[in-house]
């Protein structure tokens, strides 16, 4: 029978060169012991434009290593080509010695990103000089595990990891605490982190940590191009060709300090899609791609103390004492992916950098209602002003009093809109209305005095069409429902109604009309089907199916769809396995009714397909295919050819597990005596969890002794003796007790 030797070797004999990995202790946390890995998995990119047989520099990015096969997570801007960073080239420089700067070794392709979250992946796939690297030729690169970013809470620790200036400088950290929670109508309650860590600017899209040496978030920022851009640049390059590197060449933008972090979580259908090789194409039956634009506007901008549905629940012109939860609205027409916008707030005429956004890359759409604000923090009392910036210059403020006791003000909140049933209640999901003559709203009221002035005005397309001017004669709390009908019935597109009281905005919220009556969903889209054929054209004449075989060339995924106009914004939503690798968020752009608009998955895995349309966020239409046997291969990247490895790492008297050990397996070439952290020593790593729980992420190979080294702080040195596993087992698993000495 074939055994595999795999030696845990004493680390007496590493005990000078992994102390600082291993050994945990109340001076130093696990972060500290994982740095030295966390910084081998960092690397430095450049974008460059290729002139001749020369590359210049146009953009640069901080990267991290998220996989041994050399895929990277870092920053869009300064990746995808943009009007600032117009390279055609992405070089990655990698770490060779940690007391050097990084050299340059391989060259990369966008794999996924998002603009406008400022998020990329990309892949190791040429050497330096442009040479295919083919499958299974990249050496074993170190690279780090991706944390969960929604466990995070207030004044955590984290460091963060990156190069401080244009890749001349070893790899360099800063260590800070999360101070606030920044939230924007994105997936998900956070969407930005804020810390006072010192952040240079050339370290945006390297790696935020968390204290297990997780990677939880992407530092980012928004250089500006232009005048404004001098400060924040480097001259790399003669451009200019006469001779000189100076201030007459083209600057390379590398940004302020960075104090915002994008969670990991919002990249994680991009990191799926990319590890799982899938890329979704969507048809060309789209109309105009883009709208010709003017300067971006910001107007209407209003407080509300808390969101319901992405709408504001009521507006505000002051808050108590012990808020602790505020959002600043605003009306936003003429944005796009490229544009730069900021939030600067002051209390008492002081900068407040706790809630404060910096220059960012915007992540809505090109027109509409947003926010950004945050709950569960604490609001200290006094005057705020919000200033908005877009491209670095003020485009919309407001301001607020914090203090005092609560006030039992009169207001209007929650509007939600729908149709009426035959017993004459409100129906339907609050924000979409189906094609009629009448749509309703129903509101919630408070302390409103008899006799009071109140307004009701209705907008479609950003043109009032209706108003309702009284006096209040209802009781002073309950709620009510107003309808409107314009002559003509309901049109597509986009509505708003605001409510007046005494002549200032109490209340607002926006809906769509959109699709044919349904029950209990507008019918918008339909007949929602999957199929799989060499073409598009093969896919719309081929039948429907739930189930194809294996290998197949595509997955088209096809629907109908109705009463929608350009605009209405839409998503689809992929997942397969129950987890999201690609999602599409845009306005709709095709014709307001057709047929067989279609996405299409090339070469797909065997798994469970499953797809969702939505339209504002809600719902509408979803479908499942099978694919093969129904399930995502174990490993799609390599054939299994190996063990498993799991186990567990406890304390010898309680058999509790011990977390945060990180456990090397070095290379059969090497013994732990020559073990210096060198990559190509390294032939995989494991973190315990919580629990003391470990897993290899790749196989171990047959026949093949590797050295296991585990020391602890407060332990006595751990060594197993030699022990066996059978090759026809696809795991192993182990239990590693430490003693304390």
């Amino acid at each position: 029978m074939k055994t595999s030797l795999i030696r845990i070797v004493n680390p007496l004999l590493l005990t000078a060169l992994l102390l600082a990995v291993f050994a945990p202790s109340s001076a130093q946390s696990s972060l500290d012991r994982s740095l030295e890995r966390v910084k081998r998995a960092t690397v430095f990119v450049y974008q460059a434009e290729t002139h001749g047989n020369s590359l210049i520099v146009t953009c640069v990015s901080t990267g991290t290593l998220i996989s041994a096969d050399g895929l990277i997570v870092t920053k869009a801007n300064g990746i995808v080509p943009s009007q600032q960073c117009g390279g055609d080239t992405l070089v990655v420089s990698l770490n060779v010695d940690l007391a050097e700067p990084p050299i340059p070794k391989y060259r990369a392709d966008v794999v996924n990103a998002d603009v406008g979250l400022d998020i990329a992946l990309i892949r190791i796939a040429r050497e330096l000089d442009g040479r295919l690297i083919a499958q299974g030729e990249l050496p074993v690169l170190p690279f780090v595990a991706v944390g969960d970013s929604n466990s995070v809470a207030l004044d955590d620790n984290l460091i963060v990891v990156g190069y401080p200036n244009i890749g001349n400088e070893p790899v360099a950290f800063s260590r800070g605490t999360i101070t606030a929670f920044l939230s924007e109508p994105l997936t998900g309650s956070r969407t930005w982190f804020k810390t006072r860590a010192e952040i240079p600017g050339a370290m945006a899209g390297g790696g935020a940590y968390n204290t297990a040496g997780e990677l939880i978030g992407i530092p980012t920022n928004a250089p500006l191009a232009g005048p404004v851009a001098a400060s924040n640049c480097r001259y790399l390059n003669d451009t200019n060709s006469d001779g000189l590197v100076n201030s007459s060449d083209r600057c390379v933008p590398t940004g302020d300090f960075i104090s915002t972090i994008r969670p990991i979580a919002l990249a994680q259908h991009l990191i799926r899609g990319a590890r799982l090789g899938l890329q979704v194409d969507v048809t060309d039956v789209m109309g105009d791609s883009e709208s010709r634009r003017g300067a971006p506007v910001v107007s209407r901008v209003f407080v509300a103390p808390s969101v319901r549905g992405a709408m504001p629940s009521t507006v505000v012109g002051s808050l108590p004492s012990n808020t602790r939860n505020l959002y600043l609205f605003f009306d936003y027409n003429n944005f796009s992916a490229e544009t730069v916008y900021e939030l600067r707030v002051t209390r008492d005429g002081i900068p407040d950098t706790t809630f404060s956004l910096p220059p960012v890359r915007w992540s809505g759409g090109e027109r509409g209602l947003w926010y950004i604000g945050a709950r569960e923090q604490a609001w200290a009392n006094g005057a705020y002003e919000f200033t908005l910036l877009v491209n670095g210059a003020g485009a919309g403020s407001q301001k607020i009093i914090i203090g005092g006791t609560a006030e039992d003000r009169a207001h209007f909140s929650d509007i939600v809109f729908g149709t009426l049933d035959h017993a004459g209640n409100l129906i339907g999901n609050g924000s979409i209305v189906p094609l009629g003559s009448i749509a309703y709203a129903r509101f919630l009221h408070a302390n409103i005095a008899a006799g009071t002035p109140w307004s009701a005005i209705w907008y479609y397309a950003g043109t009032e069409f209706a108003r309702t001017s009284d006096t209040w004669s209802e009781d002073a709390f309950g709620s009510k429902v107003i309808s409107v009908d314009p002559a003509g019935g309901l049109l597509p597109g986009e509505y708003r109604l605001e409510l007046y009281l005494d002549g200032a905005l109490s209340a607002t919220s926006d809906f769509y009309v959109a699709g044919q009556q349904g029950s209990p969903l507008p019918r918008v889209f339909s007949n929602l089907r999957f199929t799989s054929a060499e073409s598009l054209a093969d896919a719309r004449e081929s039948s429907a199916a739930s189930s194809t075989p294996s290998s197949i060339p595509a997955l088209f995924a096809l629907f109908d769809w109705q009463q929608i106009i350009t605009g209405t914004p839409w998503t689809a939503s992929w997942l397969v396995d129950d987890q999201e690798f690609f999602r599409y968020s845009q306005p709709w752009r095709a014709p307001e009714a057709g047929s067989d608009f279609a996405l299409a998955l090339p070469n797909p895995p065997d798994g469970n397909y499953h797809l969702k349309l939505l339209v504002n966020e809600l719902l509408l239409l979803e479908q499942s295919a099978l694919v093969g046997i129904g399930q995502l291969p174990i490993d799609r990247f390599a054939e299994f050819s190996g063990t498993i490895l799991t186990g567990k790492v406890v304390d010898a008297a309680t058999q509790q597990g011990i977390s945060s050990l990180t456990i090397v397996l070095i290379s059969e070439d090497f013994d732990a005596s020559e073990f210096v952290w060198n990559e190509e020593q390294v032939v995989a790593l494991a973190t315990t969890d919580r629990n003391g729980e470990f897993q290899f992420a790749r196989p171990l190979a047959f026949d093949t002794p590797y050295s296991v080294v585990i020391e602890a702080d407060g332990y006595i040195p751990n060594f197993a003796d030699v022990f066996r596993f059978d090759t026809n087992q696809p795991s192993a698993e182990i239990t590693i007790e430490m003693v304390r000495g």
